[in-house]
């Protein structure tokens, strides 16, 4: 008699419309006005009202569709995302990292190919193109979102009452850091709970000493490797940090070092473009700005480090491919891009968007002009250990007093060694 009942129960939901299952990728699907929900997944937790008024843009232009986003903690959303991938679940749209980021995902069958799909993909530059193609294929994979740049933000009210100048060399940076700490401010908000806040370091400050571009394209080629001196030298320049630091550095983490700055408690973050947005949104009256990284003698030459930040990518097990589709499109218009830049205060990825106006970006573009790849980022990603994964573990190792510089880069050679072919030879 019981069976009976659920029986009749479930027949009853069905004949109404309002049974919802789970599909394909893990998305519902309701027979309520014919309407399809797309579930969307990011990294960015900061961007989630952003992203709402964005998706209400999208909904009201196509009335049979609906999109749920799905944040995830940063340092969460790979492993959270590869292992819905590969359960035959997850979204049905989703942020998908750049460059060696993504090719594990594409190449295992669980991204769509995008270039026959979508033609409006040969308007963008080739740079962002590259952060969002498969270096073991050849083929795109995702709708690049934009292109970030590491800085330095610096609280101008502090460096007003202190009376302290934009510093252009490392012994101006060091001297300001040191007055800093003087009146009793911490100096650098970033701490080292969150591994991946070094790596930021790395390339932001480590370029204008390590030989930016020709260094790269060494240790890409193997003419050079990662023990080279100078780039022992632009880790120990990191490490010289350490005094103006937040205390019990090790116990702070990303957005601890943001809440420093935002509440005007650190007088620097050493981060990237990306932070900007949430600088604005979480305190409207603080006066912030930014600097390029400090070289180490006048009139040597500035380099910003840049990358590709990600795409929008396709599950290739959506049973929505063409309302998936027409989400992709979106996010590779106008709409999207100029959300971008008013409301995340990014270099966005899509064409024709006009962002020279907004100061920031003004200045950000600015320095893009003199770049350099963000190096473990660009190029070392494509291998296991990544060259992210050893440079993260080995900076936590010296912050903690395990390592030495020359033995944070002997651990990132010897890791990248085991798969980058250059470094075998």
């Amino acid at each position: 008699m019981k069976l009976k009942r659920i029986v009749v129960l479930f027949l009853c939901m069905i004949c109404a419309g309002s049974f919802v299952f789970a599909a394909g990728g893990g998305q519902q699907s309701s027979g309520s006005g014919g309407a399809t929900t797309l579930n969307f997944w990011s990294w960015r937790t900061e961007d989630v009202d952003a992203y709402e008024k964005l998706f209400r843009v999208f909904e009201n232009r196509n009335p049979g569709l609906r999109v749920i986003h799905t944040p995830y903690r940063n340092t969460d959303y790979n492993t959270i995302l590869q292992s819905a991938l590969a359960g035959g679940s997850g979204p049905d749209v989703f942020m998908a990292r750049s460059y060696g980021g993504m090719e594990a995902l594409a190449q295992s069958g669980y991204m769509t190919v995008l270039d026959d799909l979508m033609p409006e993909l040969r308007n963008f530059n080739d740079a962002n193109r590259r952060g969002a193609m498969s270096i073991e294929d050849g083929k795109i994979y995702g709708v690049p979102m934009a292109s970030q740049t590491c800085v330095i933000f610096y609280n101008a009210d502090i460096y007003r009452r202190l009376n302290l100048s934009i510093p252009v060399t490392w012994d101006q940076f060091i001297a300001n850091m040191t007055a800093i700490k003087n009146a009793g401010i911490i100096p650098i908000g970033n701490g080292g709970l969150d591994g991946w806040v070094f790596e930021t370091m790395v390339g932001n400050l480590a370029p204008n000493f390590y030989g930016a571009n020709t260094f790269f394209e060494g240790v890409r080629n193997g003419t050079k490797t990662f023990e080279d001196p100078a780039f022992v030298t632009a880790i120990q320049r990191i490490k010289d940090l350490e005094p103006y630091m937040p205390p019990m550095l090790m116990g702070v983490g990303y957005e601890d070092g943001r809440a420093l700055f935002i509440n005007e408690r650190a007088a620097h973050f050493i981060g990237g473009s990306y932070d900007a947005g949430f600088f604005t949104a979480q305190n409207p009256a603080l006066r912030y700005d930014i600097f390029q990284s400090p070289v180490a003698r006048a009139g040597d030459p500035a380099y910003a480090a840049v990358y590709a930040d990600g795409s929008y990518a396709m599950n290739t097990a959506t049973p929505h491919r063409n309302q998936g589709l027409t989400l992709l499109r979106f996010f590779a218009g106008r709409d999207t891009g100029e959300m971008h830049v008013r409301d995340l205060k990014w270099v966005t990825a899509v064409p024709g968007v006009d962002a020279s106006s907004d100061p920031f970006i003004s200045k950000i573009l600015d320095f893009q002009k003199n770049n350099t790849p963000h190096i473990m980022v660009v190029g070392f990603r494509y291998g296991q250990p990544t060259g992210s994964v050893e440079l993260q573990a080995a900076m936590q190792g010296m912050f903690g007093g395990q390592l030495t510089p020359a033995q944070v880069a002997r651990q990132v050679q010897n890791g990248i060694a085991t798969w980058h072919k250059p470094f075998q030879r």
